[in-house]
């Protein structure tokens, strides 16, 4: 173990199709692929075979790959980890399982902690890369209803849903991210005035989170934020 990795963040990143030996796009601020968008230490490693495709739509035969990639995280460094998928939380029993630290996948994790800080009547929004692979199997809400209070908006057809299938990604379109988060946000808030937070399930949209909040003058909640708690709360 280095002085560089000692106490770092473990990020399992999905397959991004960039060439061996390539230089791929920097990340934006912001982003969990980006160091910069934390104050500590961060490593990563790749889960070999996990591209956002059959991540989002779900393969139980990834689990092992996951929990490999972890165990090499730890070997490293690493004394929390996450990852920059937020549809890895099915995955969230087996990983933590197989390591020794704490393990916080995805923001979804958050779901029961922030429908008790709300007002009972009150709803949350989750914000979703792809609202039509994200159930009630992601959720883990037990309660009916706590189901009740949560509705849940996609990107599913945007430029960055179709950026982010591509192999390799191009770098991320962060004007497009926003303009659809944005128009998603407002549909939701239309149908469901008593929205009184936002959940962002998609780890790429951290970096559009401070937009968010001043358009939609609501708290955002998202995977960075999670991860900074964990790193936070670990001696």
């Amino acid at each position: 173990m280095t002085a560089e990795t000692l106490r770092a963040l473990g990020i399992l990143k999905l397959e991004r199709g960039v060439p061996p030996g390539a230089t791929p796009p920097a990340p934006p601020c912001g982003s969990m692929l980006n160091p910069a968008s934390f104050d500590f230490p961060v490593v990563y490693e790749t889960v070999e075979g996990a591209w956002v495709e059959n991540v989002v739509r779900g393969d139980p035969g990834l689990e092992p790959a996951f929990i490999a990639a972890a165990r090499r995280l730890v070997e490293r460094g690493a004394v929390a980890i996450s990852s920059t998928c937020g549809f890895s939380v099915r995955h969230q029993a087996a990983v933590a399982a197989s390591v020794k630290v704490p393990v916080g996948m995805s923001s979804l994790l958050l779901l029961p902690f922030l429908l008790r800080q709300l007002p009972p009547l009150s709803k949350l929004a989750v914000l979703t890369y792809d609202s039509n692979f994200c159930g009630d199997d992601l959720l883990s809400l037990a309660d009916p209803d706590e189901r009740a209070r949560v509705v849940i908006g996609g990107i599913e057809g945007g430029k960055f849903w179709h950026d982010e299938l591509k192999r390799p990604a191009p770098p991320t379109d962060v004007a497009a991210v926003e303009a659809d988060v944005v128009s998603c946000v407002a549909q939701l808030r239309h149908a469901h005035p008593q929205i009184a937070a936002i959940l962002f399930e998609c780890a790429a949209f951290p970096v559009i989170a401070p937009a968010i909040r001043r358009v939609a003058r609501l708290p955002v909640y998202d995977v960075v934020g999670l991860c900074r708690q964990m790193m936070a709360s670990v001696p």
